[in-house]
């Protein structure tokens, strides 16, 4: 099954159902498919954690629906938002360091050998099409594709084989970073340095983009190799509006699985419904281009994944904020 977010004509989110990549509104699936035990204004995340049963119940809606002729649109006909939002997150995003053998290379550092986690929050995801705020006293911003694995089910110290079966779904992230917080040197100006922690550099306000569709586990495995894919594209300057690839990766080179992941977090740290592990990213980031490359506010930025979808987004300055200060 293919979920998709987006803004109906009421203005109001809500999700629907994806059929050969048309969209089976969550007004035809309670129309036309009967559906009652879901609430599709409710936001993906939150009814992950709180409705039981919620996939086979748009399993049959689905079923139904296009059984008495629902009519199917074209997604682009809606905004489309992030199907994974700061309402209905379970409360965790888990994000995973050097995961791909040739992003630790490219900025010579040796494969771990176990996963790397740090921590974003809520108030870091945005959806396709919103902007990402390069804050005040960052001048390098940069882009992470990554495959993001939403928790369907609390486990806790799970081995492998249990950790498989509490994944819901597959969604696409961009791992937004400050590099010059972090710490990079090809990003450090003069008299700089990085805070010796991540905090700001990955967990600031619209540092985790995430992307309108989210992809069932029987559709897709990881294991397999999904291709991943990112690209700058400039405000400005002589290839002002063309794309340029960036990253191109695929998920068989993670060093540590979805299983893996999933079952190492949990020895510490209880996963529970709606949370996020954002798994890693493949070489191509633009601090470790000769010379770096980073987002300007101009740019726009996406991030794609076979498979799923992609997630595009435009870079603002601080001072073109539209929420203001507070």
């Amino acid at each position: 099954m293919r979920i998709y977010a987006y803004e109906d004509r009421f203005g109001d989110p809500r999700f629907g159902v994806l059929v050969d990549d048309r969209l089976l509104t969550g007004a035809q699936l309670e129309k036309r498919g009967g559906l009652r035990e879901v609430d599709t204004h409710l936001g993906l995340g939150l009814t992950i954690t709180w409705v039981d049963g919620w996939r086979q119940s748009l399993d049959a809606a689905t079923r139904r629906a296009l059984a008495q002729g629902a009519r199917l649109i074209d997604p682009a006909d809606r905004r489309p938002l992030g199907v994974i939002d700061a309402s209905g997150l379970g409360g965790k995003v888990v994000c995973v360091g050097l995961n791909y053998g040739d992003h630790a290379r490219e900025g010579g550092r040796t494969a771990p050998d176990r996963p790397m986690l740090f921590a974003k929050f809520g108030n870091a995801l945005i959806g396709d099409g919103d902007p990402i705020v390069r804050p005040p006293g960052t001048h390098a911003l940069d882009l992470e594709v990554e495959l993001g694995v939403v928790i369907g089910r609390t486990v806790r110290r799970a081995t492998e084989d249990d950790a498989v079966h509490a994944v819901a779904g597959y969604v696409v992230v961009n791992d937004v970073s400050a590099r010059d917080w972090q710490g990079n040197i090809a990003a450090l100006r003069e008299g700089e340095k990085g805070d010796g922690q991540w905090l700001r550099a990955k967990g600031s306000d619209t540092f985790l983009p995430v992307g309108p569709v989210f992809v069932t586990p029987d559709e897709l495995d990881p294991a397999a190799g999904l291709a991943l894919r990112s690209w700058r594209i400039p405000g400005s300057g002589p290839d002002a509006g063309t794309p340029a690839l960036m990253q191109d990766g695929t998920t068989a080179d993670m060093l540590f699985g979805v299983p893996a992941l999933v079952s190492f977090i949990s020895q510490q740290i209880t996963l529970e419904p709606g949370d996020l592990i954002a798994t890693g990213t493949p070489a191509g980031v633009g601090v470790f281009r000769d010379p770096p490359v980073f987002l300007e506010p101009g740019d726009r930025v996406r991030c794609e994944i076979d498979g799923i979808g992609a997630v595009e987004n435009p870079i603002i300055d601080w001072t073109d904020d539209p929420r203001g200060d507070a």
